[in-house]
């Protein structure tokens, strides 16, 4: 069965899946298994987490997922969170999933409280979540600097400026 057409998002991939969601639950659990294989790499005398520089994708890809199917966005953090418990490093899986819940919460009421356009909403949820997600990860994995959740913070900011960016172009 072919997925309907949906004029902003492209094709459904299923009647269920939609592909925002879909992307979004993707990224989650990609990002948190490539945290568990990923090493840290020093940067200005920090332990830093290269893959910090695609997390800010995930936020952005949450926004996306939340006009395309509302509240229910929650439960795809869920599914997100329990995929990862069992497909990445738990201890790992664990700090990403706290970390995901107080920021992604965080990025979920701006996002839907703010009544802004929405590319203004990306980057405002998205200058509040980035740095709470970066401390509270950070701080549970041992590695919580201020240098580093700036560091980390910036690199994820650098998704949400992008998108951004385009969307104000359009």
């Amino acid at each position: 069965m072919t997925g309907k057409k949906n004029q902003f998002y492209g094709t459904d991939l299923h009647p269920y899946i939609k592909p925002w969601t879909f992307t979004y639950v993707l990224l989650v659990v990609a990002i948190n298994i490539g945290f568990s294989v990923v090493p840290l790499v020093p940067v200005f005398g920090e332990m830093f987490p290269p893959l910090s520089l695609a997390v800010g994708l995930v936020f952005v890809a949450r926004d996306f997922a939340q006009r395309e199917i509302g509240h229910k966005v929650i439960g795809a953090m869920l599914v997100a969170g329990i995929l990862s418990w069992f497909m990445a490093d738990p201890f790992v899986a664990l700090a990403s999933i706290t970390a995901f819940l107080i920021s992604e919460s965080a990025d979920w009421g701006i996002y839907t409280w703010t009544k802004k356009p929405f590319a203004e909403r990306i980057l405002i949820s998205s200058i509040v979540s980035t740095p709470l997600d970066s401390g509270v990860f950070l701080a549970m994995i041992g590695h919580f600097s201020i240098l580093n959740t700036i560091l980390m913070t910036i690199a994820k900011m650098a998704g949400a400026l992008i998108v951004w960016w385009m969307l104000k172009r359009r």
